[in-house]
This record gives C-alpha cells, structure tokens and sequence, in this order.
C-alpha cells in the first residue's frame, strides 16, 4: 500500500477543514495557537515513517499524556488500580463533577480528568514524590521515542494550573472520598506538567507503537508491558479516548485513539502501525476536527478500521 499517497491525498482533501472549530481557548497559553495547522505521521513497525504537513513541529499532547500515566500506572499496580479508577466511559465532559459525587469519588476511566488525577496520585506514591514522578514520566516518553529532548512546556503548565480550579476541586472532592494519596495542589500541578509535554506527530507515532505490537517496541524490540495490558490500554482508548464522543469516534474512525486539547489525536492499528495527527482547532467535544476527519479519512482509504 503506497501510505505516502494516501497521506498527500487525505492532506489536500483536508484543507478547506483546516479553519472550522477553535482552539482550546480556556488555557490562555493554548488560545495564542494559530488555527489551519495540520500533521499527520504514520510509524510501522519496520520503522518506516511517512508524514504530510509540520510533522516535526512540537505542540502540547494535553492528555495524550494520560496513556503514558496509565501504562505506568498499571504497570507497577496492576488490578488494585481499578480499586480506585474504572474503566467504563462516562458520557459525561471530561471534567465532570456531578458523577464523580454520586459514584463516591472513583472515576469512570484513567482518560477523563478525575481518572487521570488519581493516575498521577498513584504514581506520587509509587515514586515517593513530585520530582521523580514527572522525571519517570518523562523517562518513559523518552524511552519509548528514543528520544531524549522530549520535555515540557513550563508556561503551559502554570497557565493551566492558574486555570485549574475544576482540577483542584475534583482531587479535592476524591480525596473527601479517601481515593487520593497525596497533596492535591502537588499532585494537580504535577498532573498539568505532565500534560504540557511537547511533541510532534513524528514522535508521538513513534511513541505508540509499542501498543500497535503487544506491549512491545518492533523497532527496539524493548518490552514495556505486557500483550494483556496493551490490550486493556487499547480498549479503554476505544471506549474513553475521546470523552463523551468515544462512541462517535469509534464509530466513524474505528481505531483505538486519544486525542488531547493540543488538538493532537494518537491512534494504533494493532499488528500493524501507530498514527498522529495534529490539528489545533478543537469540535464541540474538544477533540481535533481536522484531525477526526483525517483519521476518518485514513481508515476509509486503507480499510485499516478494527471494524
């Protein structure tokens, strides 16, 4: 199949798209981003790469991140992490307050933001504190991209967090509950850093394709986690990676994804690829528009869906 081709085709297909939806304007470090961006880059597992548009420039992944969290997460805790997280979608906006009440301070799913906040907090616990937390995090990115620049973007994160009074409220409503560790402004803040991680299209298809084989990097041949747990992670993308349009996104695009504020969108094709597409302007979901239909595009010129 030639994917170059296709890429170029789906990028001149995408254009008039480019300029509808807006940008995450809610975290003013975000707002100043420039609409009618687009990238999109495909790894295999031969590590051939393919790409159209500014497939090297950074931009922030937002929760994206959440996938790296959780894959740590559940690494080190295994089931006892669904003790305080569960895996069902919410069909609620990602930063709702109202389930989190009436079901006692456990989220739905490590992809909204309550679940991604008692991720982090895991984590805190894990690795006995803030620093080494985020430098773990950031190690595994790292790893995964065999790239060792990979960081994040410290103006995003203390935009967010001057923004953050829905996150501290929701840690603080978990932890009211008993289901959160450690310092809530500590953790939330930690949770924002980890959120601001800068990357390309380029390096975050190259950073999931450990879920596209099992749990293991092709390229490296390292083991990150093990085939159950990919596969779990790649379930709860298929359900929970796009908040209350998961459904929609599965049902349009059919591929395990997350897609972040940043307007970047990773998704895997299992045994085969990883994809990422970046295009800032957001839907009323806050998921990349663009970036939607591409992959929608993608899936209907390959016949690549899992469907």
């Amino acid at each position: 199949m030639n994917y170059q081709a296709i890429l170029d085709e789906i990028y001149e297909e995408i254009q008039p798209e480019l300029d509808k939806g807006k940008v995450a304007d809610y975290i003013p470090a975000l707002a100043a981003v420039e609409k009618g961006q687009f990238a999109m880059s495909l790894t295999l597992g031969d590590g051939s790469v393919y790409s159209v548009g500014e497939a090297s420039k950074r931009f922030s992944i937002q929760s994206i991140s959440k996938v790296f969290t959780f894959t740590l997460a559940l690494e080190h805790y295994s089931r006892e992490l669904y003790k305080r997280v569960g895996v069902e979608p919410s069909g609620n906006p990602f930063n709702s307050l109202v389930q989190l009440e009436y079901e006692q301070g456990i989220p739905r799913n490590p992809f909204i933001n309550a679940g991604a906040l008692v991720v982090t907090d895991a984590l805190i616990s894990h690795y006995k504190d803030e620093y080494n937390t985020l430098e773990a995090i950031l190690g595994f990115i790292r790893r995964l991209t065999e790239n060792p620049e990979i960081g994040f973007d410290a103006e995003v994160a203390r935009s967010e967090m001057e923004h953050g009074d829905r996150n501290l409220s929701l840690a603080h409503l978990m932890k009211s509950f008993g289901n959160f560790e450690n310092d809530v402004h500590a953790t939330v803040m930690t949770y924002f850093k980890h959120c601001a991680v800068e990357m390309s299209t380029e390096e975050l298809s190259r950073a999931f394709l450990y879920l596209a084989f099992g749990g293991t990097d092709p390229i490296s041949g390292t083991a990150f986690i093990s085939a159950s747990k990919a596969k779990r992670i790649n379930a709860v993308m298929l359900t929970c990676g796009h908040y209350d349009a998961s459904g929609e996104f599965a049902y349009h695009v059919g591929l395990p994804a997350k897609s972040g504020v940043g307007g970047g969108i990773a998704a895997v094709v299992p045994g085969k690829m990883s994809i990422a597409v970046w295009s800032p302007a957001l839907n009323r979901y806050g998921n990349s528009h663009a970036g939607t239909l591409a992959l929608e595009k993608f899936t209907t010129k390959t016949g690549l869906s899992i469907f």
